[in-house]
């Protein structure tokens, strides 16, 4: 007798299955994951290894930039030297830029061996990474600001684009050091962010991502913002006085990458196991995504739109929140429906039945995918929809809702007895649900 599959082996398969479209996207992409020492000094580099052995696998060009301010800090400590920090970039003077040097040695020989581990029954068996190295970061001194001279603490002056690729091309890793290097042959301490952010931009990388100390950008009710423009990551950081640190110095890079070239750049948690391949391999994601612009448009459904439409209803249709539609009738509605999609899924949908003799309209099937409900997606279907109602002279919208009623009335609609229904769809309301009318005044 054949064995049935588990709940768990069936969740592993339908994600897998998910997964696919995704897989398809990023072989031969570039990204650039950017993480400080503390992921390892804390110990998360193993598991993050095995996930960058999976994007290798797929065939994902990879570039490191490391961190390595705990590791300095350390050998500040054993070389009695006094750590300085002038708004919160280090002072680096002789006896502090020997110290970096040998944190950054540190730190890239313990990256290299555990991204060469090979160990059987382990995610590393095969894996067969090969890692390189180099003098791509070209820097200049930060130099005396406000009267303080930062020594030998630098900004990232060029990055050579040509010699990465040139290694990414060879299917090698490629592992960068926050620290940089004058055409007169000198060393400068750089910021993580800072190299990884040039970086990116140099290479136009597919991805930019962060993994910082918390889940990502969170709006003013402490919700995860999953995505956000440059313009709306711009004004949340002018807003917002009071990010966590890890927002503060990655969401401005994000921006600011995004702003330069970057197709998408991503703040997530270092603290989540598989937290990289959740969010490049999901649907929701976990963190924070930055995009240069909204890639979504709203647009009259088709019959290729179906399945998207039923993932998004069927839930809320055993909920009982929204009727049940006959497949077949939903098809043949399809015309009626229009969706909100950012060109791989759709991410929300909604119809419009108008009643030409009243000149009114119903708004119905209103509904979005739960993991982008906070991105303001309802607004912008009730709004085209609004649109679409004025353009055929209708002169109301109405709806009929039985869960979402202070929602409408939020939005200008106001509750309404049944004889404010079209005389076509009075004859088909459905007693036993006893839905709520609501009418807006176009």
């Amino acid at each position: 007798m054949a064995r049935s599959p588990t709940l768990k082996t069936e969740a592993f398969v339908k994600w897998f299955r998910s997964a696919t479209p995704y897989i398809h996207q990023w072989g031969g992409a570039t990204f650039v994951i950017a993480f400080g020492g503390e992921v390892l000094a804390d110990g998360g580099f193993t598991q993050l290894t095995h996930d960058i052995n999976v994007l290798v696998s797929l065939d994902v060009r990879v570039v490191l930039v490391h961190g390595a301010r705990p590791q300095i800090e350390e050998q500040m400590r054993q070389h009695g030297v006094e750590p300085r920090y002038v708004a919160n970039r280090r002072v680096t003077d002789a006896r502090a830029l020997a110290c970096v040097k040998e944190a950054n040695g540190i730190v890239r020989v313990e990256v290299e061996a555990l991204l060469s581990m090979e160990l059987a029954n382990s995610p590393m068996w095969g894996a067969d990474i090969r890692v390189s190295s180099g003098n791509f970061v070209t820097a200049k001194p930060v130099g005396v600001v406000d009267g303080v001279d930062f020594g030998h603490t630098g900004e990232v002056r060029k990055i050579d684009a040509d010699g990465i690729r040139r290694r990414l091309d060879d299917h090698e890793v490629v592992l960068i050091s926050p620290v940089g290097f004058s055409p007169t042959g000198e060393v400068f301490n750089c910021t993580l962010e800072d190299v990884a952010t040039s970086t990116a931009i140099a290479l136009r990388a597919d991805k930019l991502i962060f993994l910082g100390d918390t889940a990502g950008a969170l709006d003013p009710k402490g919700r995860l913002l999953s995505e956000l423009t440059v313009k709306q990551a711009d004004d949340l950081i002018a807003a917002n006085g009071n990010l966590p640190e890890d927002v503060r110095i990655y969401l401005p890079c994000a921006a600011r990458a995004c702003a330069s070239g970057v197709k998408r750049a991503h703040v997530i948690s270092r603290h989540v196991d598989g937290a990289l391949l959740i969010e490049l391999f999901t649907h929701h994601g976990i963190g924070t995504m930055v995009v240069p612009e909204s890639q979504e448009s709203i647009r009259a459904a088709t019959a290729d739109d179906l399945p998207g439409i039923v993932q998004i209803i069927e839930p809320l249709e055993q909920q009982g929140i929204l009727v049940r539609r006959d497949r077949q009738r939903l098809e043949s509605d399809i015309g009626h429906f229009f969706v909100i999609d950012n060109g791989q899924n759709i991410l929300g949908c909604a119809a419009l039945y108008p009643y030409t003799a009243e000149k009114s309209a119903e708004l119905a099937c209103l509904a979005v995918n739960p993991f982008y409900r906070d991105g303001g997606r309802g607004e912008r279907l009730l709004a085209f929809a609004e649109a679409r109602a004025r353009s055929l002279g209708m002169k109301s919208l109405f709806v009929l809702s039985t869960r979402a009623t202070h929602w409408f009335i939020e939005r200008g609609f106001v509750e309404a007895d049944i004889a404010r229904l079209p005389e076509a769809r009075r004859s088909h309301y459905n007693v036993e649900r006893r839905s709520k009318i609501f009418v807006k005044e176009l």
